[in-house]
């Protein structure tokens, strides 16, 4: 039998600053060649359990910067450029870090800051962080979930199915079209 990779941790109040210092060290060796990096995913979320990985999303102006600079600079700081999910993704980079015993401890996407999956993130985490309910809900199916799955794509495909209602949610809500119900 394999052994269990993936798991989900109560939320850490340490996830934000150990967000801020792996963003400093972005910064320096990228500079003004990206215009945001922000913390995304369920450790970005208080209060959310997550898989223990930090998740950075870097915005890009264009990718031909990217494959010029950014992929040098980012796997030295000890990244691993993963290139394989690049047909399915041709506008994303990604890379992963892990620790000394093998531990992934970060994952690091790059998209054009106009390519519509880069604001899918930001207003999916931006929902999440404003509506505990729905935190609540995507903590309870992702806790379920991680117990059918060892492989991190069935998992996150699996997640599908709370997390795209759910961003439909989140981009009503960021028009305005979502009505808190009127107290009586």
């Amino acid at each position: 039998m394999r052994a269990k990779h993936l798991i989900i941790v109560d939320y850490n109040p340490a996830w934000p600053e150990l967000f801020e210092q792996e963003k400093a060290h972005l910064l320096a060796a990228l500079g003004d060649r990206v215009e945001t990096i922000e913390h995304f995913g369920s450790t970005s979320v208080p209060g959310l359990a997550a898989k223990p990985v930090i998740d950075i999303l870097i915005g890009v102006r264009d990718l031909a910067e990217v494959e010029r600079f950014c992929i040098a600079a980012i796997t030295g700081l000890g990244y691993e450029y993963v290139p394989d999910y690049e047909d399915e993704m041709p506008n994303r980079r990604y890379f992963r870090r892990s620790d000394a015993d093998g531990v992934r401890t970060h994952h690091v996407h790059l998209w054009p800051v106009d390519h519509p999956d880069y604001d899918r993130h930001i207003v999916f985490r931006d929902y999440l962080r404003t509506h505990p309910d729905e935190a609540a809900a995507y903590e309870a199916v992702k806790r379920e979930l991680i117990t059918q799955f060892d492989d991190g794509n069935d998992y996150a495909e699996a997640k599908s199915v709370f997390v795209l209602p759910c961003e439909e949610r989140a981009f009503a809500w960021r028009a305005g079209l979502d009505e808190p119900a009127a107290s009586e």
